[in-house]
């Protein structure tokens, strides 16, 4: 027989009844009844229950040990009692007699209960990682989180993809969040940056004739935490693809997705049919507040300007005037006083608003104060433009374009939650199509690029050269489930001439493109093929299949809020000899005084 186990403690069955069999693993939980003492043996696999009683000497020896002590024991199966069996094990039917005992490992009291789901707080858990990821829901996260990567790998391989890997040591770009820095022994004064995507090299890769790139790439930002987002480092499923439109990329990746989560959304759960929905990001934040809409929530925003233009709620009239807009987002069922009473309070209290307007309907009109301002003409107007009726009521936000359209998101996604009107047993996805290429700087009044500056614009240099720059589109998507966005993605620039004239239009002269893409700017004189891809986040697809709110839920061993691993110490300091190795000084920052 082995030495540690002849079968795991998830396998035995009343087949193996009379057999004599070994096992090994921690001690999950001990139950002493009064002469009999139970013994639940767990290890990844499994519960077992064993047993021993004072006849045997082993009795004072296992009352000894600890909870989390690590044991073999050998010893005969024998069927439960019908009374005994638990229906909710694998291992239910049958209990393990101890014939034999050997202790691998003792514990010291645990500083974290694993046979328990009590809350011991975030902080605590992630100093004890090690006891907290044997706790039975965080491991079935990270084996979900290990299936789920591998189901990607054999999909991706199966449309054809190629896995490569690109460096984790690179140079630092301007890429929208800050770098994470390594200095270098050899090059005093000179530092490499980690990835925060592998954009550049997986394009270089296409120019490089590979055709269709794969990569479950580590990602690297040096960004706050957030309840979806890491502090320090992500995983994405990476690939690209060449001579490619943006509808060749749709088709290649939603069968990877939809497939993924049919596999993986667990029963009574539904995934949105293929062809997923296109929607235009004018559209989805008109009619949605938000550039990842969820779905689920079947609530539609409505522009209502016109209808408040010099009307008689002079508020929002002389708003208008000053170059604001209105949006009125709907409440089915949320006509009465005291719910939109405490959706203005939330309002205020959450959303740092002055208030929240609102008219509701019984006995065929509109009641509060905005409907008696507005007038009776107007309120019907709104009644059949949002579709209500008695007992209904509809709220309005009203400000600048963008800030109108996030705050009418936000009134969306509250009232869903609060009418009950998602449907926590559906994963709909969409595409958000036709971003546009530049967005005027607030704070300088100068253009920008919107998103990704790699991106082709619709209509090539022909509408670089002849539109407003505010007008061009990209040919930049999105992919979102849920409300969230599991990633951004383009069809890309692959030619140098568009390249230069997309960053000057931006501010930047041909000399800073050399200097900051002197590598890709060089491939594509070289003979550039036209490509796309995109990059959809592992660990929200994890997040999402979990049914995890937080993202920490998913990953074996994450940092925290403030971006510390409190198992191994990171952030340190380091050694004088280090950093003098290095040339590096530390500037103590004077003191808060």
């Amino acid at each position: 027989m082995h030495a540690y186990r002849s079968h795991t403690c998830g396998q035995l069955t009343k087949a193996d009844d009379a057999q004599t069999v070994r096992l090994s693993g921690w001690i999950h939980r001990k139950r002493d009844h009064g002469g009999v003492l139970f013994v639940d043996l767990r290890d990844h696999y499994g519960i077992t229950q064993c047993v021993v009683d004072e006849s045997s000497p082993l009795l004072t020896e296992l009352e000894d040990l600890r909870v989390e002590s690590v044991i073999t024991i050998t010893g005969r199966v024998r069927l439960r009692d019908a009374a005994a069996v638990n229906p909710k094990m694998a291992t239910g039917e049958i209990e393990v007699y101890i014939d034999a005992l050997e202790v691998q490992s003792r514990a010291d009291v645990v500083p974290l209960q694993v046979n328990s789901d009590e809350d011991a707080g975030d902080d605590h858990r992630l100093t004890y990682r090690y006891l907290d990821l044997r706790r039975e829901k965080v491991q079935k996260n990270i084996v979900l989180r290990s299936e789920i990567i591998a189901s990607l790998r054999n999909r991706m391989i199966e449309q054809g993809f190629r896995e490569y890997q690109t460096p984790i040591l690179t140079a630092s770009s301007p890429e929208g969040a800050r770098d994470f820095l390594v200095p270098s022994r050899v090059h005093h004064g000179k530092f490499y940056a980690l990835p925060q995507a592998p954009q550049q090299f997986k394009q270089l890769l296409m120019m490089a004739g590979f055709d269709r790139y794969f990569q479950i790439a580590p990602c690297f930002r040096d960004e706050d935490s957030r309840a979806d987002r890491s502090p320090g480092e992500f995983y994405q499923l990476d690939f690209e693809m060449s001579f490619v439109t943006q509808e060749d990329v749709f088709n290649t990746i939603e069968p990877v997705l939809h497939g993924l989560f049919e596999e993986f959304a667990g029963e009574g759960k539904s995934v949105s049919p293929m062809p997923f929905k296109h929607i235009p990001y004018k559209t989805s934040m008109l009619d949605y507040g938000s550039d990842k809409p969820d779905l689920r929530n079947p609530l539609i925003i409505k522009d209502a300007t016109e209808i408040f233009r010099d009307g008689g709620f002079g508020i929002f009239a002389k708003l208008i005037n000053a170059g604001n807009v209105v949006r009125a987002i709907p409440a089915p069922k949320g006509g009465s006083r005291a719910f939109c009473d405490r959706m203005d309070s939330w309002a205020k209290k959450e959303q740092n608003k002055p208030g929240l307007a609102y008219i509701f309907f019984k006995d065929g009109a509109g009641s509060g104060p905005v409907a008696k301002n507005l007038g009776e003409e107007r309120t019907e107007q709104l009644r059949q433009l949002m579709g209500l009726e008695d007992g209904d009521a509809v709220f309005f936000a009203c400000d600048k374009e963008l800030d109108c359209a996030k705050f009418a998101g936000n009134v969306r996604a509250r009232l869903g939650d609060e009418l009950n009107l998602i449907d926590q047993n559906r994963f709909e996805f969409c595409w958000v199509v036709d971003f546009p290429m530049f967005e005027e700087n607030e704070d300088t009044g100068l253009i920008d690029f919107s998103h990704n500056p790699f991106s082709m614009p619709q209509g090539g240099m022909e509408a670089l050269e002849t539109q407003d720059p505010l007008d061009i589109l990209a040919f930049q998507y999105d992919i979102v489930c849920n409300g969230i966005e599991l990633s951004s993605g383009a069809i890309r620039n692959h030619l140098p001439e568009v390249m230069y004239k997309a960053f000057s239009i931006a501010g930047y002269g041909p000399e800073v493109v050399d200097e900051k893409f002197g590598g890709m700017i060089s491939a594509m004189k070289f003979g550039a093929p036209p490509h796309g891809g995109a990059a959809p986040g592992v660990d929200r697809m994890v997040m999402l299949l979990a049914d995890e709110p937080n993202i920490r839920e998913i990953i074996a061993f994450p940092l925290n809020q403030r971006a510390e691993d409190l198992l191994m110490g990171a952030p340190g300091e380091v050694s004088q000899e280090q950093l003098d190795e290095l040339s590096i000084a530390i500037v103590k920052q004077p003191e808060a005084g």
